[in-house]
């Protein structure tokens, strides 16, 4: 269901330096932000509208450390790769570490057999400018289990954001 999975809370880096903790926690799943980022400027003038979103609203970025600026926003996406089962349903939050900070996670449930990488969008609600660190924990996605299977699932509606890899930006 996760790949790559971490059998356990990873809480220091391996030359023992410390990370936000990612893995397998009590109730859920701690995942990572990868090290791609689209981070929106204003440079270009560009409008966002989800029906016709435009490409030059933001600049992509790889790097170890990504600074949000001040009360702007970014897009990421996850290390691990979700498969979820037709009678599961997730919830995605983002850590208390960085939302003590002033940054917030907000990603969608991921539904009955959906799959794929996680785009993660990241608020920072602070006047000052923000650092997210790729390849620690982002966000915790909490799973329920139903009784049954459910009656239509994201595969069955040929979701558009089915099978995403990478950063997937609003399709119509």
């Amino acid at each position: 269901m996760i790949e790559p999975f971490i059998d356990g809370q990873i809480r220091a880096s391996e030359d023992g330096g410390r990370v936000i903790s990612y893995g397998l926690s009590s109730y859920g799943y701690d995942l990572r932000v990868a090290d791609e980022f689209k981070v929106f400027t204003n440079v270009f003038s560009a409008m966002v509208d989800p029906k016709e979103f435009d490409e030059k609203s933001f600049v992509d970025l790889k790097t170890d450390v990504c600074v949000v600026p001040p009360n702007s926003f970014a897009l990421a996406r996850s290390v691990e790769y979700f498969r979820i089962p037709r009678e599961v349903l997730t919830i995605c939050v983002g850590k208390s570490t960085y939302a003590r900070c002033g940054i917030i996670v907000n990603v969608t449930p991921f539904e009955p057999e959906w799959e794929g990488h996680v785009t993660l969008e990241i608020s920072n609600t602070t006047p000052l400018p923000a650092k997210i660190y790729a390849n620690e924990g982002l966000a915790q996605v909490v799973f329920f289990e139903a009784t049954e299977p459910c009656e239509t699932s994201y595969a069955d509606r040929a979701g558009k954001y089915m099978k995403q890899r990478g950063i997937t930006v609003p399709r119509m």
